[in-house]
C-alpha cells in the first residue's frame, strides 16, 4: 500500500479528470457550462481543489526572437477539498464564465486559422503530481461584433486572417489581444495596405479599434493610423454600423493625406 501512494504522489495510478462541455460553443461575456468527472485511482487521495480555466496560445515578441506560449485568461473553481476513494466517480458541475475581451475562434462558421482556445481543467491532489485535462472550445462573436463584421464585409473589406498578440493596449484588461485583419475594400485600394481591427469589447458595449497601414502596431497607439468607435450591445443595424465604420476610415486617410 505505501508503494502505490508513493506512484500516486509521482502520478502513476493517482486520481484522473474528465471535462464535458454542456455546449462547445461560447460568446464573451457568457458562460461555459458543464461538468467535471474526477475518478479515483489506486489509492485513497485527498483533493484539494478542481479549478477549470480558460487558456489562449498567443505570440510573443521581444526584440529579434518570437515564440508562442499558454496565457490563462479567466478561471472557476469548481470544488475544495475532498476525500476520493480508489474508483470513486464524481461528478462536479461547473459553469465558467467567458471574459468579454475573449478572443474569437470562429466567425461566420469558418474556423480562423492558428486561434487554440481551450478549457484547462486541474486536480490539485495532496503530495501528488497534479493531472489534467483540455477540451478545445469554439467562442463566436456577439450580435454586436457580428454587425461590426457584416458591416466590414459590406463595405467591401475582405477577411484575410487572425492572430493573439501578447501585450496590453489602452483600456484593455487581458494580458493579450486580437487582431483580426483584412484586405482594403476597392476603394481603399492603393491607399490603405491593411486594415487591422480589435474588439474592446465590455458588458456596456465594445470599442472597435481600427488600424490602417500598420508601423508599430497597436501598442503604439499614439500613431495617426489608429482611431476607435464606440458602439453598444444593441446597436445591430449593419447599415449605420457601416456608415460608421467607413467614416471612421475616411478620417483615418484625411490624417494621414491619403485622400
Amino acid at each position: 500500500m505505501a508503494f502505490r501512494k508513493f506512484l500516486a504522489r509521482l502520478g502513476a495510478g493517482s486520481a484522473s479528470v474528465e471535462t464535458t462541455l454542456d455546449f462547445a460553443t461560447g460568446t464573451p461575456g457568457g458562460a461555459l457550462p458543464g461538468r467535471v468527472e474526477v475518478v479515483g485511482g489506486e489509492v485513497e487521495q485527498q483533493v484539494e481543489r478542481v479549478v477549470v480555466a480558460l487558456e489562449a496560445l498567443v505570440e510573443v515578441e521581444s526584440g529579434d526572437s518570437e515564440w508562442k506560449e499558454t496565457v490563462v485568461f479567466g478561471e472557476a473553481q469548481v470544488s475544495g477539498g475532498f476525500t476520493v476513494s480508489p474508483g470513486q466517480r464524481l461528478a462536479l458541475p461547473f459553469s465558467l464564465p467567458v471574459p468579454w475581451e475573449a478572443p474569437l475562434t470562429s466567425i461566420g462558421g469558418w474556423r480562423l486559422h492558428g486561434m487554440k482556445v481551450g478549457v484547462r481543467t486541474r486536480l490539485s491532489v495532496a503530495g501528488s503530481v497534479d493531472p489534467g485535462d483540455t477540451d478545445p472550445v469554439d467562442l463566436v462573436p456577439t450580435p454586436a461584433q457580428a454587425t461590426v463584421l457584416e458591416a466590414l464585409a459590406g463595405l467591401g473589406f475582405r477577411f484575410k486572417s487572425a492572430d493573439l498578440e501578447k501585450g496590453r493596449i489602452a483600456g484593455s484588461t487581458l494580458p493579450f489581444y486580437q487582431e483580426l485583419e483584412f484586405a482594403p475594400a476597392p476603394q481603399y485600394a492603393g491607399r490603405i495596405n491593411e486594415l487591422e481591427v480589435t474588439f474592446l469589447t465590455s458588458s456596456t458595449g465594445l470599442d472597435v479599434v481600427l488600424e490602417a497601414d500598420r508601423r508599430g502596431g497597436l501598442l503604439s497607439e499614439g500613431s495617426d493610423s489608429v482611431s476607435r468607435v464606440r458602439f453598444g450591445h444593441g446597436d445591430l443595424d449593419t447599415r449605420a454600423v457601416a456608415e460608421v465604420l467607413d467614416g471612421a476610415v475616411h478620417q483615418l486617410g484625411a490624417r494621414r493625406g491619403w485622400f
